[in-house]
């Protein structure tokens, strides 16, 4: 009875208290109710009534590193919108003015490493700065301020509207109806503060990408990921780059360097690692690199994963660390955005696409602070499928009988988990590794095909270990100097080291096909010699093209299954085609620097003969030749099994088109040798060469023309009408490529003239031939009387290839 009489005291006396005041106390219970607060590098408060976060700052002026990812992306390897994508890393810090704090980015890129502050400041008030955001005061609280970082965290911060719109897909912008604050990875820990914000894009959809990953193509919904991260001390030691390090590297001005020095400074990208006891030879890591793999990984992705990423291991062994290099699953509870976890992500899109590896990097020093590896799912199904179909009948027997195609798949899965890994260490592509026995997984590796009594064997298909390249790169980027040896003489050892052992170092933009020169790096190949392993392709090619059946596929699958299936064995040499070119008109070369005993020479004219000689094999009528019975194996599309961009494209309709995929390989090649810039280099290397090397000059841009003219213009057996029309298409593509280097604004006019003297010399020639012949005279005629006219005559494209199997960065 007690209790009651109390309770019910208490109930009058709250009764007759100022309806204003019972007002104010509910309005005070409601808002504690509603409000979540968090403690760690930022406190905040999320009030789910408001749908707000209030952040308390409570240090101005103190550099922080704010960082913007996807949590959730589109799902389109095109549109390259990807789960776990990072964005940019910058550096930041809150300045006061009046009522505001503004979210201020420093220039990095312009410093002073004087200590005299009149001078820094010279530098800082010379370039502009960047400010992120200004919000308004809510509260002064002590020391620290109050303000609303919502309208922040709802900005498009990552582009998501300006990468749909230069990707063709649309014209989007933010609807802010639909956009709310993701408290799901909202959180806050001693060193970052991390925050998520679901945001909705509405537009019109112009794009076929968008349209087939969105289940409403009018509206793209993502999760953007904000972090707000604690700079890591002054102890770290940026370590100088160098062009042969094999590593990733920053820059920036430094306007307080002696006259006498670089203005330019340039240091690599590496995690923070150190020896728990720096005398030994061999130490454990005061604390170790660890990486750890997304929890959603399914077996045998997982186990194959866990073991190539390990790899690197090896590589911190040989640099003086034991067990420095470990790799781990997520724990349950974590965020894979979450700054603390260097991560590895398996990520599904609609299509095959690359996969790459990003850090976020401290842009004062270089130290990487985490590093995020993105794997597309489908890669490892275009190994298997790649496998399936060079295998001779692989299903004859039994469907079950995978176990050759799974082999190839996860070993390339081990290597390119390895290679993914590498990036996020700091390091760069190698493209001259496949040339040196596969130095380094830093390359990009086509499957090595073996023939072992006349059958093609994957047995060695995809190398297994870390590379010795990459052992060095890791010692220079990670590895300490042993006693009184200074920093500078260690590095130029490693250096050394890998002079004596005749390793090479060429990164990307050298090795590409269409602009780049150097003829001992290239991507998606094998062997020393191009040439020869041309020649090897062609023949395993062959093989496998003689032996395609209808055991390449299960039982029961419709046949246009394996119509696509073929497609990587029809173009099995497209990507060795590319290595080879790249001997017409080619330079050896490596990164120079004077204290090397090397220089840089044309490659020779005897091996450029041979490459040609070799590319014209590859665009030869009897190459591209399909053999009748593969043919039979191709009626018109099944119900539900449309050409996608992976099939063979057809100006047939329906029905299987020989003739435009043996057109499609023999553009591919002409795009490749007549590149603007190859046959600019061959004219002004031929300018000067001619003067003192009468070897070079035997193979001419003339004589470049003159072979292939001879080839495609032969006179053919016209019973072979299958023969016949591959080379009439070949005639043409020639004609056209002749006609685009003549009308080409990046070609000079010395090639414009060799070009157009071919094309005089074949209109002279096609005047005592037939019909046909005659139709490609019409066109030469016309393209002589109306040049300012010419447009080269679009053709089906090749279907994907590259990334080979699996994908800068990335792959």
């Amino acid at each position: 009875m007690k209790s009651f009489y109390h309770i019910f005291s208490l109930f009058l006396l709250v009764s007759a208290l100022p309806a204003q005041a019972r007002q104010a106390g509910f309005a005070k219970a409601q808002s504690t109710t509603s409000s979540q607060p968090f403690t760690g590098y930022y406190d905040f408060t999320y009030n789910e009534d408001k749908g707000t976060i209030l952040l308390e700052v409570k240090d101005l002026n103190k550099e922080f590193l704010y960082v913007h990812s996807l949590t959730s992306g589109v799902g389109s390897n095109d549109i390259g919108l990807d789960r776990g994508q990072l964005g940019d890393g910058v550096v930041v810090k809150w300045i006061k003015s009046g009522n505001k704090l503004l979210l201020m980015q420093p220039n990095l890129s312009y410093r002073a490493s004087s200590s005299n502050p009149d001078e820094k400041a010279s530098i800082e008030q010379a370039f502009a700065r960047s400010v992120l955001f200004g919000f308004e005061i809510k509260e002064k609280k002590n020391n620290s301020f109050i303000i609303d970082l919502t309208p922040f965290l709802m900005l498009d911060a990552h582009g998501v509207a300006n990468r749909l719109k230069d990707r063709g897909q649309g014209s989007y912008k933010l609807d802010k109806t639909r956009s709310v604050l993701w408290m799901e990875n909202t959180k806050s820990f001693p060193k970052n503060s991390e925050f998520e914000a679901m945001l909705t894009f509405t537009g019109t959809p112009t794009g076929r990408e968008v349209r087939s990953v969105a289940p409403d193509a009018s509206s793209i919904t993502v999760i953007q990921h904000h972090s707000f991260v604690e700079l890591p001390d002054t102890n770290y030691k940026p370590r100088v780059f160098h062009p042969r390090s094999g590593s990733f590297y920053r820059s920036y001005m430094d306007y307080s360097a002696p006259v006498f020095e670089p203005i330019q400074k340039r240091f690599i990208t590496r995690h923070r690692l150190e020896k728990k006891n720096p005398e030994a030879a061999v130490s454990d890591a005061v604390e170790p690199i660890i990486y750890y793999l997304d929890r959603g990984t399914p077996e045998p992705v997982r186990s194959a994963l866990l073991e190539g990423a390990g790899w690197w291991n090896q590589a911190f062994e040989a640099a003086g660390y034991s067990n420095a290099f470990q790799v781990k699953m997520l724990p349950e509870d974590a965020d894979p955005m979450d700054v603390r976890y260097n991560v590895i992500q398996w990520v599904h899109r609609s299509t095959r696409g690359w996969s790459y590896g990003g850090s976020v990097v401290d842009p004062r020093s270089g130290e990487i602070i985490k590093g995020h590896v993105s794997l597309g799912s489908l890669r490892i199904r275009q190994d298997f499928m790649i496998a399936q179909g060079l295998l001779k009948e692989p299903f004859k027997e039994n469907d079950d009988n995978h176990d050759a195609m799974m082999e190839m798949a996860l070993a390339r899965i081990r290597q390119l988990g390895a290679h993914e890994v590498g990036h996020t260490l700091g390091f760069a592509h190698n493209f001259a590794a496949s040339t040196q026995d596969r130095a380094s997984v830093m390359d990009y590796p086509h499957p090595k095909y073996e023939i072992v009594d006349g059958k093609i064997s994957l047995k060695n298909a995809y190398a297994a270990g870390i590379g010795v390249w990459d052992k060095l790169t890791v010692q220079y980027s990670y590895g300490n100097p042993a006693g009184k040896q200074s920093e500078d003489s260690y590095l130029k050892s490693i250096l050394k080291k890998a002079d004596v052992a005749g390793l090479k170092f060429i990164s990307d933009s050298d090795a590409r096909a269409t602009g780049g020169a150097n003829a001992g790096a290239h991507l998606w190949d094998n062997g020393s010699s191009p040439t020869e392993e041309l020649k090897h392709i062609l023949n395993v090619r062959e093989i496998a093209i003689n032996q395609f059946s209808i055991h390449n596929i299960k039982s029961g699958e419709p046949l246009s299954v394996l119509e696509d299936v073929f497609v990587p064995v029809y173009f099995a040499h497209r990507y060795q085609v590319e290595a080879a070119v790249k001997l017409v008109g080619g330079v050896e070369y490596e990164y120079l620097t004077n204290d090397r005993n090397l220089e840089f020479t044309l490659v020779n004219s005897s091996d450029q003969k041979n490459a040609l000689k070799v590319l014209l094999q590859s665009i030869d009528p009897s190459t591209l030749k399909i053999p009748q019975h593969v043919l039979d194996l191709f009626p018109p599309r099944a119900y539900g099994y449309g050409r996608t961009r992976e099939s063979f494209k057809s100006q047939t309709g329906v029905t299987f088109d020989p003739l435009t995929a043996a057109a499609t390989s023999v553009d591919m090649t002409f795009d490749l040798l007549f590149h603007p810039d190859r046959m600019n280099r061959i004219v002004t290397q031929q300018a000067i060469e001619s003067l003192d090397n009468s070897n070079y000059a035997t193979l001419t841009l003339d004589t470049i023309f003159s072979k292939i003219s001879n080839q495609v213009f032969t006179d053919l057996d016209t019973d072979d009408s299958y023969r016949t029309a591959i080379s009439q298409s070949s005639q043409e593509l020639f004609l056209n490529h002749l006609m685009n280097l003549i009308a080409s604004s990046r070609t000079n006019v010395q090639v414009k003239s060799i070009a157009r003297n071919q094309l005089n010399e074949i209109q002279k020639d096609l005047s005592k031939r037939d019909a046909f012949e005659n139709q490609l005279l019409s066109q030469i005629q016309h393209f002589n009387a109306h040049t300012e006219l010419f447009k080269v005559k679009p053709l089906p494209s090749i279907p994907d290839g590259s990334p080979i199997g699996c994908t800068v960065f990335g792959d």
